[in-house]
């Protein structure tokens, strides 16, 4: 019997395979026809996520041992200081040690200068052409100058970094495998992807942040490479760290989370309000400590970056003798609010002698001032998880308030949890990935609903206020920085056979960035096109674009419109000429 069901499962398969008809199979007419969509999936498909694979197993790698070593960098920073906070004979010599180490990342950002700032605009950049990481040189530097930074006791987060160290992977590889530049950029969207999965172990967060921060779209192509990537990362860190007998747990597992009823969401609506309005204060006070340092300027370039570094290291010298609670990125500190507050009470309650309340508001001042300042002055250390951090804690404030008003105490995470995403949403602009992010987190989700709510209003703030993302005005500033400016061209080109962008829609094609498409010409016909216009053979595509480097943009579209076999070519005739020139 099981082996009738075979032959009938067999039958029907090879009528389908053959494009069976009524003149008879048509083996033969049916793979020339299919011959070039099958090559066509190889090159496309195929070859996409295994290059995806080899990204993702080499961030996962590197960015593993990466944020091993912050976390005990991190640890050492807690000690020096308590040692510092014992023996006040040593605070001189902890000034002159940060001023030193000022000094060491500003030599390193003379030179590298794509280390500067958190990772991931630049990340950003490079993902959508404007920018060129030079793994190389970008790798070692950026990993080198957070852990200095992370040592020195900077509210430093080690998540944007790693995203920069994971899309430097990725070009790398590409590099390597001698990948064409639009394949590059997907592969840096890969890594970047895979290195904010294996800081946060979360690899739905870090897919998701791909398509609505790095790109702002999606299209199969990302979807294939940001998932290979992030699958065999998070494989490899698993690996690691059972190889090392190091437990791989969720980062948030001091929060019970419970079912906030409907009569009780007027605490929700109020953790939304208060941490959407207090989001949007924290976007324009990193806009404005980004505009005051940029009126620093000196003669020489070098003692210009020191000046600027050397304010974010002397306050974090001055918060670390005051309090630990300010110190590190934030994972220990938001851990600290969990459970009812009950271990906030142990935690930051006794630093100030004061009660709670107040200590709570000392420390959410002290972390606000530290992270706007290493956004201002560009220390390479990442704002990622210092975001939540502030988020919590003004949480943590809503929910007492909240207590104190008739709020039942359960419901003490849920609030922290709920600001702590909308917080995050209100300045990065990335509702999706707040919520995601808080799921995986904390394992839980008992909590999705009111954080939709609360992410949805901090949005609509953001929104109302004409608010962009944070991280598009901070890379707004790196190319301004770098002297890279964006000039209008126009470009025509013609879909070709065999092309990534045949038979596709506009909307699933990685173009390069800032590109419109004016019109098309099909046939001699004149079509305005839309997101959903299928791209045929033989369209002439006239394309306008804000670009860096124009022979560079021809490139990028040629990639996308011509056959892989002509790709070569013209990189070649590209190379010989420069050569000649």
């Amino acid at each position: 019997m099981i082996f009738n069901v075979r032959i009938i499962r067999f039958s029907v398969a090879f009528l389908v395979l053959c494009n069976y008809n009524a003149s008879g199979f048509e083996i033969k007419r049916y793979m020339i026809m299919n011959k070039n969509i099958l090559s066509r999936l190889y090159r496309h498909g195929v070859q996409l996520m295994a290059v995806g694979i080899v990204t993702g197993i080499l961030s996962g790698i590197v960015v593993t041992f990466f944020n091993i070593a912050a976390d005990l960098f991190s640890k050492y920073a807690k000690d020096v200081y308590a040692l510092v906070r014992e023996n006040p004979a040593f605070v001189p010599l902890l000034f002159v040690a940060l001023a030193i180490i000022a000094f060491s990342i500003a030599t390193v950002s003379k030179f590298v200068p794509m280390v500067r700032g958190s990772g991931i605009p630049q990340t950003e950049g490079a993902a959508r052409g404007l920018l060129e990481l030079k793994w190389y040189k970008s790798l070692p530097a950026m990993a080198a100058s957070c852990l200095v930074c992370i040592l020195s006791g900077l509210t430093a987060g080690a998540e944007g970094p790693s995203m920069f160290i994971g899309a430097t992977c990725g070009e790398g590889t590409s590099k390597l495998l001698r990948c064409t530049d639009m394949e590059k950029r997907y592969q840096i969207t890969g890594g970047a992807c895979a290195g904010l999965a294996v800081a946060f172990n979360a690899p739905l967060t870090g897919i998701t942040f791909a398509f609505e921060e790095a790109h702002r779209r999606f299209t199969p192509a990302i979807f294939i490479c940001a998932f290979s990537s992030v699958l065999s990362a998070i494989i490899t860190r698993n690996a690691l760290y059972g190889w090392m007998n190091m437990p791989v747990e969720g980062i948030l597992s001091s929060f019970n989370l419970i079912q906030i009823p409907l009569k009780s969401y007027g605490f929700v609506a109020l953790a939304a309000v208060v941490s959407g309005i207090c989001g949007f204060g924290f976007y324009n006070l990193c806009l404005l400590s980004k505009k005051l340092f940029a009126k620093i300027k000196t003669k020489n370039a070098l003692t210009t970056t020191y000046l600027k570094l050397l304010f974010p290291f002397i306050f974090a010298g001055v918060f670390g003798l005051i309090t630990a609670s300010v110190m590190g990125g934030g994972h220990s500190f938001i851990e600290s609010l969990g459970t009812h507050g009950g271990t906030t009470q142990q935690s930051v309650a006794t630093v100030f002698s004061s009660p709670v309340v107040v200590t709570l508001i000392l420390v959410l001042v002290m972390r606000v001032i530290a992270t706007a300042l290493n956004l201002g002055a560009g220390v390479p250390c990442g704002i990622f998880i210092p975001m939540l951090a502030i988020g919590a804690c003004i949480g943590t404030l809503v929910a007492k308030l909240g207590v104190a008003w008739g709020m039942p105490t359960e419901y003490a995470d849920c609030i922290v949890m709920i600001c702590m995403a909308t917080f995050f949403a209100t300045i990065v602009k990335a509702p999706l990935t707040a919520i995601i992010m808080v799921v995986e987190l904390t394992w839980q989700f008992t909590l999705l609903v009111p954080v939709v709510l609360g992410v949805s209003f901090g949005y609509m703030v953001s929104e109302v206020c004409g608010a962009r993302s944070i991280y598009d005005e901070l890379l707004d500033n790196i190319l301004d920085e770098q002297h890279v400016h964006l000039t209008k061209q126009t470009y025509v080109a013609t879909v070709e056979d065999g092309s990534i962008a045949m038979h596709k829609p506009i909307r699933d094609v990685l173009w390069p960035s800032n590109l419109l498409i004016r019109s098309i010409k099909r046939d001699g016909v004149s079509i305005v096109p839309a997101s959903d216009t299928v791209l045929q053979v033989g369209d002439e595509l006239s394309i306008q674009a804000e670009c860096v480097d124009y022979d560079n943009f021809k490139v990028s579209v040629d990639e996308i419109v011509k056959p892989r076999k002509h790709l070569f070519s013209n990189k070649k005739r590209k190379s010989q000429s420069e050569q000649n020139e």
